[in-house]
């Protein structure tokens, strides 16, 4: 541990030194900002539909998952109580005496790969380890700034979409998430390598479509890394710095930079540690922050209870009948979606790298875990700080609309302000001084986020450069020096380019999942099969 806290120093002494420097903020954000732009319209190109320009990207995430979820008949209302009982372990016992598929890839020569000295299970973590990790990738700062861009850009109607979005996403999720144990690697030491980039190229395989799965295998790979460095590390360290600036009135200068290398320091310390080490963290984490912030989030709600009628009457009705001016009913659905997109990443496949480490032998177990991610995420936790925001304008503090990109005009001061700042005022007016309460929650969740991250575009890194300790010190390093780039950049340039990198993520991904769907009917109905046995086993 020494000597990873002494690396890590001497790798961001000259910055450290370079700092001093005023104005270095501005420098960085100069630099990003024009690139940010670029890649935002190459990803989020508009296509007119019934006279509205609808972002490809959208459209096809709204797409597929309707298809799933239609498809897999509602198995994100049906299967829920099941996803319930697998993360409480109710059902570990087909683990550990599961049967898997002589024909499977994890099977090699009779043997499960990587399992010789546990013939049990194969894998890296428990079900709520993978959960717990893979919610800490979603399950932060795009649901307390994110919702706050979504609200302030297309007001209280975005919120109904959002929800939309996130019951949709629940099925595509499952069925990523299976693919990802289904097609994962391991090595012979039971480390596992798995995600999207695995079942792209060897699912597409199997389908006589070699060439196809490679190249989309690749370009997830190559995008995952950079929304590992985007939404996953960049937005992350500056809505935190954001706040802690905020709380302490820094302003100016270097400050988001010193606080974007202290941040570098402690997620490098964690994030050498690997998957054990992230799933150790973030199964500790993430429930103490979502119980702070969700305590917090219901004391706001019955605060104004008497208001909340009002408030998911504006949702409805502004679903349908937005008032933030984006071109009608499309422009704020395409709102809702795209905010909910970034927060849940369902459609992404990013989630299934960290679930594909899980201690299973039915990759569709797995699948069902992993679609409580965006009811939890976008359901519950988005809507609940939606419901903050809009009790907070209930006296019009703010024209919904803004600048179009998150950030709003107080009406009695004037004064601009967005993503999490917006959060912390509305929550700062029912509850005093919860600023440093939330700033701690604000931390953590990034904090949650960026390690969780690390891990997801690591292992894209390796499917790309081989599984060197070279080639993961080299990603770790970039990684760390993206979470100093993010913290003194401004928001505007950090969410164009953090959405833009994880939406990008949804073109190779999509279709895969649209090409290797019957496989995951196949899996659902082995791991259906053995629940049955097993309650008929303990009926008998």
């Amino acid at each position: 541990m020494n000597k990873t806290i002494l690396s890590l120093l001497a790798f961001f002494s000259p910055i450290l030194i370079f700092a001093q420097e005023k104005g270095i903020d501005e420098r960085i954000n100069d630099w990003f900002a024009p690139k940010a732009d670029i890649w935002e319209g190459i990803v989020l190109y508009k296509i007119p539909i019934a006279g509205v320009q609808i972002p490809i990207v959208v459209l096809l995430l709204v797409l597929g998952a309707s298809f799933f979820t239609v498809y897999f008949s509602f198995i994100n209302i049906r299967k829920f109580p099941l996803a319930i009982g697998v993360v409480r372990g109710k059902y570990d016992e087909l683990d550990d005496r599961g049967i898997m598929d002589p024909n499977s890839e994890l099977v090699h020569d009779g043997d499960i790969i990587g399992t010789i000295e546990d013939e049990s299970r194969e894998g890296e973590v428990s079900h709520f380890q993978a959960l717990a990790t893979a919610v800490s990738g979603t399950v932060g700062l795009g649901n307390i700034a994110g919702v706050a861009v979504a609200i302030a850009v297309g007001g209280p109607g975005a919120t109904f979409w959002m929800i939309i979005c996130g019951l949709l996403g629940m099925s595509t999720k499952f069925v990523e998430c299976t693919l990802g144990v289904k097609y994962r690697d391991v090595d012979k030491d039971g480390t596992v390598h798995g995600g999207p980039m695995y079942y792209l190229s060897r699912g597409l395989g199997e389908r006589n479509m070699k060439g196809l799965g490679k190249v989309l295998g690749g370009l997830f790979a190559i995008l995952c890394v950079g929304a590992s460095f985007g939404g996953g590390n960049a937005f992350q360290s500056n809505q935190a710095a954001s706040q802690i600036s905020t709380l302490f009135g820094l302003e100016g200068g270097a400050t988001g930079l010193i606080i974007g290398l202290v941040m570098a320091i402690l997620v490098g310390i964690v994030i050498i540690g690997g998957i054990k080490r992230i799933a150790n963290i973030t199964e500790k984490i993430v429930p103490f922050m979502a119980v702070i912030y969700v305590i917090a989030c219901l004391i706001v709600i019955f605060a104004n209870f008497s208001y909340i009628d009002d408030a998911f009457g504006m949702i409805f009705s502004g679903a349908f009948s937005p008032e933030a001016g984006l071109g009608g009913l499309m422009g704020v659905l395409i709102v809702g979606f795209q905010r909910a997109a970034f927060s849940n990443e369902a459609g992404a496949g990013s989630a299934a790298i960290a679930h594909s480490a899980v201690k299973t032998n039915y990759p569709a177990s797995e699948g069902i875990v992993a679609l409580l991610e965006p009811f939890i995420d976008t359901v519950v936790i988005c809507t609940m700080t939606a419901l903050v925001i809009i009790f907070f304008n209930s006296q019009e503090v703010f024209p919904y609309g803004g600048d179009g990109h998150g950030t709003v005009v107080l009406a009695e001061t004037g004064e601009a302000i967005g993503g999490v700042s917006l959060t912390s005022m509305a929550f700062e007016s029912v509850i005093p001084h919860f600023s440093v309460v939330l700033t701690i929650a604000i931390i953590l969740f990034a904090f949650s986020t960026m390690i969780s991250w690390s891990y997801y575009g690591l292992q894209s890194w390796k499917y790309l450069f081989g599984k060197s300790k070279a080639a993961d010190m080299a990603y770790k390093a970039i990684f760390l020096f993206f979470i100093i780039v993010g913290a003194a950049a401004t928001l505007d340039s950090v969410i164009k380019f953090s959405d833009a990198m994880i939406l990008a993520l949804v073109f190779p991904n999509m279709i895969g999942l649209l090409l290797l769907f019957p496989k995951v009917r196949e899996e659902l109905n082995k791991y259906l099969e053995a629940v049955r046995g097993m309650k008929k086993s303990k009926l008998d």
